[in-house]
This record gives structure tokens, C-alpha cells and sequence, in this order.
């Protein structure tokens, strides 16, 4: 095999790549879950690591069997990517059973230094439950050490035991979750009725509100964790919050648009295709 000494591959981005240890659950689908969060670090430019909380037997029609992988084999997994290659940044998506996520909370315990991004994901498009109510316990000891949480409308419900249909219930919603710890928190408006999608950067600083038309499309599987990751690998590159905040929302939006559609059901994101180019 004859290698050329000067290849006509460009990369795409020049950005430092930046560490992010994923944790959640895998899609067999490839549309959320770790598959969606190594996709979208990888399209932003860093380095994805990850350790697998669950199987999922799942496709854009649904979720359709769940298999939980032992807590002391998803401990063993976080704290062997910690010890060898280390991290930027955390993020955690599906923990699924409770004794999996204080196994979580424990191995997570001696690295609180590293930003974590808290996706709280209760339960999948289709309705089928993927973190179980007696693991909302340690799901909210780790949003009480995030950097950044990011819950829908029907999470932050759960969360905070608050109604939430509205901009203006998600938004004391999200003063909640900063009233349990969590540094900020993104609060997505994707499930409040609107033509408009409205979404709420709450800090204890104050407010910044991502605003835009809502995408007439059933090509919406995996956005929570595509943007989730996303702001994880920004700060894991150094970027503000704000900017990580920003760039993430921009990514997931042009992801949405760039469906392949795929599936039958709620098709996949085009995350590949949504990766910034130097001239975007």
C-alpha cells in the first residue's frame, strides 16, 4: 500500500480537542444515548470516552428491552478512563437502576473538580421509562455538584415536584435546581406548546434565553443527549459556560435539520453532517 505524503483531507475544526467521559445508556439505534454523545463530542472536535450504564434493544419506533450492566462494572469503567486517560469534562445521561447511580455518585466522588453535565433523562421519546424513580435520589446528588444541569419540561416536573407548562413554570423550575446546587441550569421549552422553541440559561448571575422557530420534523431522537454533550465538550475546550451554552444550541438545531431520515419512527439526528467546518 502506497500512503500519499501529502493527503487532500482538510480537518475540520482547529479547536483544542478537550476530554469528555460520557455515561448513559447505549442506543442500539445509534441515535441517543452514548452513541449520540460520542458522535456530537466527536463533530465538536474532542475526545470521547464513556462508561455504559445499561443496553438498550432500541430503534425510532422505541425503546423495546432494557438491560442494566452491574454497578460495580460501570464504577469500574468511569474510574478507569479517569485513572489512565482523565477527563475535561463529565457528562451523564441514563442511569437506570438506583444502585447504578450511587454507584455513579461514589466514583464520581474524589474527581469533583471536573465539570459535570447533569442530562436527566427520565425517559425516552417514545415514553419508556430509563431512569427509575428509586434512582431520582442519586440523579439529584449529582445535580447538586453540576456545572450544568439540562432537563426537559417533564423532567424538572419530576425533579422539583413543580408544574411545569409553561416558560414561566420552567423557569422556577430551574431556580429550584439551582436552589438544590447545581451551578446552572438549561432549561429546555422543546415540550411547551409554542410556535417558537424557548429555552432558559438560568444562573445565579441571571438569564439567557435561546429563542427560535420551532423545525416541523419527527427527526428528533437524541436531541437531549446531542445537546448535553455538546455543552460538555465546549467546557471541556475552555469554553464559558455562555459559549458552550450557545455553540451546543446552535450544533443541535443544525443536527436536527441534517436528519438523514432514518426509521420508521423518530429518525436520528445528522450529527456528522452538522459539524462546524472553519468557515462555520
Amino acid at each position: 500500500m502506497v500512503i500519499p505524503q501529502r493527503s487532500r483531507y482538510r480537518p475540520l475544526m482547529s479547536e483544542p480537542q478537550g476530554r469528555v467521559l460520557a455515561i448513559g445508556g447505549s442506543d442500539s439505534g445509534g441515535g441517543a444515548g452514548i452513541q449520540a454523545d460520542i458522535k456530537t463530542i466527536t463533530a465538536l472536535g474532542g475526545y470521547a470516552a464513556s462508561a455504559v450504564t445499561a443496553v438498550t434493544v432500541q430503534d425510532t419506533l422505541g425503546v423495546h428491552a432494557i438491560h442494566a450492566v452491574p454497578p460495580n462494572l460501570v464504577a469500574a469503567q468511569i474510574r478507569s478512563v479517569l485513572a489512565d486517560i482523565g477527563a475535561d469534562a463529565i457528562k451523564t445521561g441514563m442511569l437506570g437502576e438506583a444502585d447504578v447511580g450511587w454507584a455513579i455518585v461514589e466514583a464520581l466522588a474524589e474527581h469533583a473538580a471536573i465539570p459535570l453535565v447533569v442530562d436527566p433523562v427520565l425517559a425516552a421519546s417514545s415514553g419508556a421509562e430509563l431512569t427509575r424513580p428509586a434512582a431520582h435520589e442519586p440523579l439529584r446528588r449529582l445535580i447538586a455538584r453540576a456545572e450544568l444541569v439540562t432537563p426537559n419540561a417533564f423532567e424538572a416536573a419530576a425533579l422539583t415536584a413543580r408544574k411545569v407548562e409553561t416558560t414561566d413554570d420552567l423557569r422556577a423550575a430551574g431556580e429550584a435546581l439551582l436552589a438544590m446546587g447545581a451551578k446552572a441550569a438549561l432549561m429546555k421549552g422543546g415540550h411547551i406548546e409554542g410556535e417558537r422553541v424557548i429555552d432558559l440559561l438560568i444562573t445565579r448571575a441571571g438569564e439567557t434565553v435561546f429563542e427560535g422557530p420551532r423545525i416541523a420534523t419527527r427527526h428528533t431522537h437524541g436531541t437531549g443527549c446531542t445537546l448535553a454533550s455538546a455543552c460538555a465538550a465546549g467546557l471541556a475546550q475552555g469554553l464559558s459556560l455562555e459559549m458552550a451554552v450557545s455553540r451546543a444550541w446552535a450544533f443541535t438545531g443544525e443536527a436536527v435539520r441534517q436528519a438523514p431520515g432514518f426509521g420508521a419512527g423518530q429518525g436520528p439526528l445528522g450529527h456528522a453532517a452538522a459539524a462546524p467546518t472553519k468557515d462555520r
